[in-house]
């Protein structure tokens, strides 16, 4: 079992949950089109877009403010929150090649953690889903005092594992979850899905994850490709 910190293999990696490891972002505009619509305020998927990433209270706030809808911030992450998990009860949608990935890393000995803007109710949602031991730690919304783009989420996952930030890797979708991780100094990969990610100094984009291995990541998120010419980044 490798050490933390082990030459050739992160010291841990760190994960985005929402349209990283799970294709929830399309639960995500789902509920919201239903809660405003079901308040009488009108909603698009370019709104929508605009949210991903975000911390939830951050969301919620940004959704009252363009629709006027009658709810407090709190309402409206439970009401959000209340649909998405109820969705994924139903059916849990992996992103290609992040059951793999988190499996290899799982049994090669390195720490995984969720660093994830979701609420840890809907966080453990997902977890159960997963073999017991997946993630050592979950780092949610509800958990950090800021979130999404600040660096905290990942500066507390890394804390967590007692892993330097440079020496692990963080795997997102978004532009605000990279700027969070690499603001913490953490090497990132952006797998870009619902909405684009522009080049960001520290991160590497990949277009998916399939074919990815636990012995290229160091490589391809210090910007040194091991998996041809799928890489690309600053």
């Amino acid at each position: 079992m490798p050490r933390v910190g082990q030459p050739g293999l992160p010291a841990a990696v760190l994960w985005d949950m929402d349209g990283t490891l799970v294709d929830t972002e399309p639960y995500w505009i789902a509920a919201e089109h239903e809660l405003v619509a079901a308040h009488g305020g009108e909603w698009s998927d370019e709104l929508a877009h605009r949210l991903v990433g975000n911390a939830l209270d951050v969301s919620a706030q940004v959704i009252i403010d363009l629709t006027g809808i009658r709810l407090s911030v709190p309402e409206v992450i439970d009401g959000l929150l209340h649909r998405v998990i109820e969705q994924v009860e139903v059916s849990v949608p992996w992103r290609p090649g992040a059951r793999e990935l988190l499996e290899e890393l799982v049994g090669l000995g390195v720490p995984n953690v969720l660093v994830t803007m979701s609420w840890r109710n809907l966080a453990e949602t997902v977890v159960r889903r997963l073999p017991g031991g997946s993630f050592a730690h979950l780092v949610t919304g509800d958990a950090v005092t800021r979130g999404k783009p600040h660096p905290e989420p990942y500066l507390l996952a890394a804390r967590l594992v007692g892993a330097d930030p440079a020496d692990c890797v963080a795997i997102e979708d978004s532009p605000t979850g990279v700027a969070s991780a690499t603001a913490a100094g953490v090497p990132t990969i952006a797998i870009p899905h619902i909405v684009p990610v522009p080049e960001t100094p520290g991160a590497v984009t990949l277009p998916t994850l399939s074919g990815l291995t636990a012995a290229d990541l160091r490589a391809v998120a210090t910007g040194v490709s091991r998996v041809g010419s799928s890489v690309s980044g600053p």
